[in-house]
């Protein structure tokens, strides 16, 4: 059976003493009191909520899956993710970070991260039902009329009801300007909505009372294409204007997918047969509304697939501890044992390195993109608000796509680890895997992220935003340039960034040529600049604990860090050299191909 530790120990090291936090905090009057210890404390609980409650839930949810009664249309989610969830709610962790204004705690997003990345390595499956109320809760604060906000917020806060959005359907996924599901105009205001949506996470269950869906559909007058999208909200039961709940609405679920992995979370495929919904910000404009859901999901599952990395390093590194099979090529290491365990062997060491850098990489990227959101939404420095907004927009679809895919390598990898036990369920990684191969696909696929990065967040606005990251990596650079302890981590990045700009103005010349060119190279393209983005900030997580070694610090975690940083840049690093040479490889090796996909 797996286990799971909260990796408090690193998350308190990226918030301390990498990023500073509770400094960033006290130029932020709504998060100025905010200290280290609150922050501390309210982590370690909720590393005990996800250990102790929803981690037991994961295999046996997995087995068991949700169940659909098709005369009610009502789905049972597994044995004991309802109480689960009904203590969640009572603990207040729904409300953590939700606006004070509505029952919030008001805490900052990026302590809303950490605690959904322990919950996404206790038990994925179970988290997205709470994960996907945050988003609708998002879309509502940003879009919604006043009327709205009143009537949903607060029991999206407390948790009371949760929320889904709803967006696919049969004949469109990422395309939505194809959708068809449509919306008329009724007298008093609100608009029935008619049509068929389908891969709806969290669509219909067992855990609360009323559920909020957020669903995209066309006026009757509406433009062709994605011009032609108004979003409306949709309750699974209509709500009075006191708040109580009133008859059922017709947004049913009409089946569940049959999945590879995730089978904890019901998969919905629902039908508004004239449900009614009130409209969310402006006709048409729905896409810009449901797009503060959109992205708030992508950068939630990325920390789905980032917790899945982290639970799935500890448990391949404990195995191979006490697995014994063959001796060191270097000579017995275990002389009171029949064999040596498998953790002395080198390519044993490579994959759990490579699980261990993944994670701790991400868990930075993570970190340092909730902190510009907090910025983002809290600064009182207009300009500062400005600045993290782009740099948030230039790194979200790298951490939805590089997050991801490495999660699905660093799974894989500590399933190798375990030999043949890795292909048996009693383990517990081999759910592990599947449950992170639906990472790279929802949201926008790590292809269309690619696209977005590429096309609209660099080549869109000349690089700009590109270069304000840059810059970041070029303070480091100057600052410790001359550090020759720091020169193994400081003269990858300083080469790579030098080298982003020649690379980046080539495929936007030749793109300009022949728009192929980018699709071609974008996919390479995401993961160099997810490379350098990783080599900056292990760069300053090693100027970190090079410091505090300097100081006489043996807390034996530092030396780790640094020895897990030599391995990221000397084995995984060097990966970009070979990217940018098949991004140059034109569209052409693809696009010239009829005769071979005939």
């Amino acid at each position: 059976m797996p286990s799971y530790q909260p990796p408090l120990r690193d998350m308190q090291f990226l918030l301390h003493e990498v990023f500073e936090v509770t400094q960033e905090f006290k130029a932020m009057p709504r998060h100025a009191e905010v200290d280290a210890e609150t922050v501390n404390a309210v982590l370690e609980e909720a590393g005990k909520f996800a250990s102790d409650v929803i981690f037991p839930l994961n295999i046996s949810g997995d087995e068991e899956g949700c169940t659909l009664n098709r005369d009610t249309h009502e789905v049972t989610t597994p044995k004991g993710f309802k109480q689960a969830y009904a203590q969640y709610v009572e603990g207040g962790w729904a409300s953590l970070s939700c606006d004070p204004d509505y029952g919030g705690q008001g805490l900052p997003f990026v302590v809303n991260q950490c605690l959904y990345e322990m919950l996404n390595s206790a038990n994925q499956a179970w988290t997205m039902y709470p994960g996907l109320s945050h988003g609708a809760y998002e879309a509502l604060h940003a879009h919604g009329t006043d009327a709205q906000k009143q009537l949903y917020l607060p029991k999206l806060t407390s948790g009371e009801w949760t929320g889904s959005m709803c967006l696919t359907e049969a004949h469109c996924g990422t395309d939505l300007g194809l959708l068809r599901t449509k919306a008329e105009p009724l007298p008093d205001g609100s608009y029935k909505l008619t049509g068929n949506k389908i891969f709806i996470s969290a669509g219909e269950h067992d855990f609360t009372s009323n559920i909020v869906h957020l669903v995209l559909a066309r006026l009757p007058d509406a433009p062709v294409g994605s011009k032609g999208i108004s979003l409306f909200v949709v309750p699974k039961f209509l709500v009075n204007a006191d708040g109580s709940l009133g008859e059922r609405n017709p947004i049913f679920c009409g089946g569940l997918e049959h999945k590879m992995g995730i089978h904890g979370n019901a998969t919905a495929q629902l039908n508004l047969d004239g449900a009614v919904g009130t409209m969310v910000g402006q006709p048409n404009k729905g896409l810009a509304a449901m797009f503060v859901m959109m992205n708030a999901a992508r950068l939630g599952v990325g920390n789905q697939s980032l917790g899945l990395t982290e639970v799935a390093f500890q448990n391949a590194l404990a195995y191979a501890k006490d697995r014994l099979q063959m001796r060191s090529l270097s000579g017995t290491k275990a002389k009171d044992k029949p064999a040596d365990p498998i953790i002395v062997h080198p390519d044993v060491r490579r994959m759990l390195l490579t699980a261990k850098a993944y994670a701790e990489g991400g868990r930075a990227l993570s970190t340092f993109c909730s902190v510009l959101i907090d910025k983002e939404l809290h600064h009182p420095d207009e300009k500062v608000r400005k600045d993290s907004a782009e740099l948030v927009a230039l790194l979200t679809p790298i951490v939805k796509a590089f997050i991801t895919d490495n999660g699905w390598t660093a799974t894989t990898l500590s399933q190798q680890v375990y030999g043949g036990h890795g292909f048996i369920k009693e383990w517990g990684m081999e759910q592990f895997v599947r449950d992170a191969r639906i990472n790279m696909i929802y949201e926008g696929t790590n292809g269309i992220q690619a696209l977005d990065l590429l096309g609209r967040k660099v080549l869109g606005n000349q690089g700009a935003t590109l270069k304000k990251f840059g810059k970041l990596v070029g303070r480091l650079v100057e600052e410790e340039g001359v550090n020759e302890k720091m020169a193994e981590f400081i003269n990858p990045i300083a080469l790579l960034g030098e080298q982003m700009t020649k690379f980046t103005t080539e495929i936007g010349f030749k793109g300009m040529q022949n728009p192929d060119e980018v699709g071609a190279a974008s996919v390479d393209y995401l993961r160099v600049a997810g490379h350098l983005v990783f080599g900056y900030l292990f760069a300053r997580m090693a100027q970190v604990a090079l410091r505090e070694i300097a100081k006489g610090n043996a807390d034996p975690f530092y030396l780790a860090k640094l020895q897990t940083a030599r391995f990221y840049f000397a084995k995984l690093f060097p990966e970009t050299a070979t990217l940018m040479r098949t991004a140059r490889a034109g569209s052409r090796v693809l696009m010239d191909t009829d005769a071979a996909l005939a």
